[in-house]
């Protein structure tokens, strides 16, 4: 628990930092980019699509009609590039989000390492493509466990339950192996998941709870459409920010356990071990009486 504590609160002071605050900006930036990038070579085949469509459905003609006739013709001029918007903001907001992931953890780690394990060796027990392996594994079992427990969600308690423990799971398999995989051999690497499961877990399930914090701005933006182009870009930094807490909180912990059981090495090797006395089996031992009277004393050779 004391450690538990201990990397939640560091986790907090870090994420102040000039390169986490940075970061957390990235995928503004990359969607940025990428919206004027895709709007100066697609925005207009895309706009003449869209009309194209909706000029050939019979009950869309019916619609401007009436609208025209209610004195709202305009509507038909910002539909088409708000359909174009609606489309192409989630496939945006994906790339900048995977993007920033692939990123956003070994940045952390870095930042961590750096400035509080800067003796810890790195023994490189994780590779990119075992950790890629071991990601979908563990997404393909998350996957198929939410499958299985979906009748559970008509609990109504479970439904609060049941998911962010599923996902806390593949948070805390995911993060903490990504986290290890530089710094941990493997099996440094099962010692740690076998001892810390538990607060480990706890982490995942916690970012989990903050992760749907964005959702509600989400909800937000769709609710209030006109405050779309602002909320949107919101909820990215908030979710970009918690994910960046979230390594990081994951990066303190897994750090300083894997730290203290490298400690425990050495420790146990000096209580084990004792003097040996070796002694030459063809040199005969000679006891020689104390200085008693009647004795001779032997000289010393």
């Amino acid at each position: 628990m004391r450690l538990l504590l201990d990397s939640f609160w560091r986790a907090v002071a870090y994420c102040v930092h000039p390169r986490v605050i940075a970061l957390s900006f990235l995928p503004l930036v990359l969607m940025v980019a990428m919206a004027l990038g895709l709007g100066y070579f697609f925005w207009e085949p895309a706009l003449d699509s869209v009309r194209s469509l909706l000029d050939a459905s019979e009950w869309i003609t019916r619609l401007w009609s009436w609208l025209e006739g209610m004195g709202a013709g305009n509507l038909k001029i910002a539909l088409a590039p708000l359909i174009v918007i609606f489309v192409v903001t989630p496939f945006i907001v994906v790339v900048a989000l995977l993007v920033v992931a692939m990123m956003m953890t070994p940045a952390m780690v870095a930042l961590v390492s750096e400035r509080r394990f800067t003796q810890l060796e790195k023994k490189q027990g994780g590779s990119f493509w075992i950790s890629l392996f071991w990601s979908l594994g563990s997404t393909l079992l998350a996957l198929i466990a939410l499958v299985i427990s979906i009748p559970l969600w008509l609990v109504p308690p479970l439904i609060l339950v049941l998911p962010p423990l599923i996902w806390g799971w593949l948070t805390y398999r995911v993060m903490a192996f990504d986290v290890l995989a530089l710094h941990a051999s493997k099996d440094e690497r099962r010692e740690l998941f076998r001892r810390h499961r538990v607060p480990l877990l706890v982490i995942g399930v916690l970012s989990g709870y903050l992760g749907a914090a964005p959702s509600l701005v989400w909800v937000s933006g769709a609710l209030f459409a006109a405050a779309f182009v602002v909320l949107v870009p919101l909820a990215i930094w908030i979710y970009t920010l918690v994910f960046a807490f979230s390594a990081l909180w994951f990066a303190h912990y897994a750090l300083s356990a894997l730290q203290a059981l490298r400690a425990e090495v050495p420790a146990v090797m000096a209580s084990e071990s004792t003097p040996i006395t070796i002694t030459d089996s063809l040199t005969p031992v000679i006891q020689v009486p104390s200085h008693e009277p009647g004795h001779p004393t032997l000289p010393a050779s």
